[in-house]
């Protein structure tokens, strides 16, 4: 076949990736399909956790064995460990299909290349990086997830073109398009975690879940509140109350006292409280216990202090930033990010592996934050969470 019908029959592979976004955790979603004299004949999408690979379904769909030339599509290196479900390759070899065509190569170190390999001392023809950009993009959160043994960890921001937040009043509802923010539920469906700090629940109180089509989701809704000032009013707030209230994780400090800590697990709310010697948290004690729960992506969409403390402390990996077509022009009116003092433009953070996105005249910035080696800190910006 020609590379461009390689990548007609990978978009294909990666549309069924894309349906099942956000249901994987912590495995990759991985979609796959088989061709046979240019049709596709069966599809496949990874499971849930612990469930079959794509390329397993993929086969399992088929029902016979694939005729003579069938070719497999999948967007990742076919796996050839074996974990759970057993390897993938030795599944494509016993199928007999002897043409593969793959997107992205495993992130993992210790097998990147591996599958490959196997499939090729079979006798199966190999051919890889096809859309590979693409097919690596899918999976953002895992490839930081298996790279680091760690969370992934980005922020959600929206601005006008100068980078402000709200005019000098206060009022910011809404300065992005109806499309940015359906965009943004999109991205609380992938993440298994969304942040947000206490003042924005005292005063949006938000529901922090993934409304789409009709259909409400949660995530891990994470409140970092080190002095519990979200549970001192009666009225409290909705991610203490809703049907999805289990789904909440209260991040704080010793400092917040200890009946209200009990007020809270009494009503059915996860605490996680870090000792800590001020009333902020350590972000890097939070990510540690992320990964130990195998949280694998942390989704922080404010406010503007919260945000700036995390990339104060170097532990924001990952940013999108929504910028409508609007300027304030205005020294006071609100900025989303603070606390930093660079003096030359190579102390500035920057974006790698950048992508954007149009939404009716909104621009999605995307990409992962590139720290200097030493960040200039402006002490003067923080008093505290």
């Amino acid at each position: 076949m020609s590379a461009v019908e390689h990548e007609r029959f990978m978009r294909r592979a990666l549309e069924q990736a894309r349906s099942v976004w956000g249901q994987t955790h912590p495995n990759p979603m991985v979609g796959a399909i088989i061709v046979e004299d240019g049709q596709v004949v069966a599809t496949g999408a990874t499971a849930e956790d612990g469930g079959p690979h794509a390329e397993r379904l993929a086969l399992l769909t088929r029902g016979k064995v694939p005729r003579p030339g069938a070719t497999l599509y999948v967007t990742l290196e076919p796996c050839s460990t074996h974990g759970r479900t057993g390897a993938c390759t030795d599944a494509i070899i016993a199928s007999g299909i002897k043409h593969v065509v793959v997107g992205a190569t495993d992130p993992n170190p210790a097998h990147a290349g591996r599958g490959f390999e196997v499939l090729r001392a079979a006798g199966i023809e190999v051919i890889s990086g096809i859309l590979e950009r693409e097919c690596t993009d899918l999976n953002l959160i895992f490839n930081h997830w298996i790279t680091t043994d760690g969370p992934l960890i980005a922020a959600k921001v929206a601005t006008t073109l100068d980078g402000k937040i709200a005019c000098r009043t206060g009022e910011s509802k809404w300065i992005t398009n109806e499309a940015s923010r359906a965009d943004v539920h999109q991205w609380r469906r992938l993440f298994p975690g969304i942040a947000v700090g206490a003042m924005t629940i005292l005063k949006d109180n938000p529901r922090l879940t993934s409304r789409i089509a009709g259909e409400e989701w949660s995530p891990w809704r994470f409140v970092f509140d080190g002095l519990l000032r979200t549970v001192v009013d009666k009225n409290l707030p909705d991610v203490f109350t809703d049907k999805f209230r289990d789904r909440t994780i209260v991040v704080t400090t010793p400092h917040g006292g200890l009946g209200y800590v009990r007020k809270l697990r009494d009503m059915g709310i996860k605490v996680w409280a870090f000792d800590s010697p001020t009333k902020r948290v350590s972000f890097a004690d939070f990510r540690k216990k992320c990964a130990e729960e195998r949280i694998s992506g942390v989704y922080v969409e404010g406010g503007a202090h919260l945000i700036s403390e995390f990339l104060r402390a170097k532990q924001l990996d990952y940013l999108f930033a929504y910028q409508a077509p609007v300027l304030f022009a205005d020294d006071k009116a609100r900025t989303i990010f603070n606390g930093l003092r660079p003096e030359r433009l190579d102390q500035a953070v920057r974006l790698t592996d950048v992508r954007h996105q149009i939404f009716e005249g909104d621009v999605l910035t995307r990409g992962r934050l590139a720290y200097p080696d030493k960040l200039q800190i402006d002490e003067a910006a923080f008093t505290g969470r």
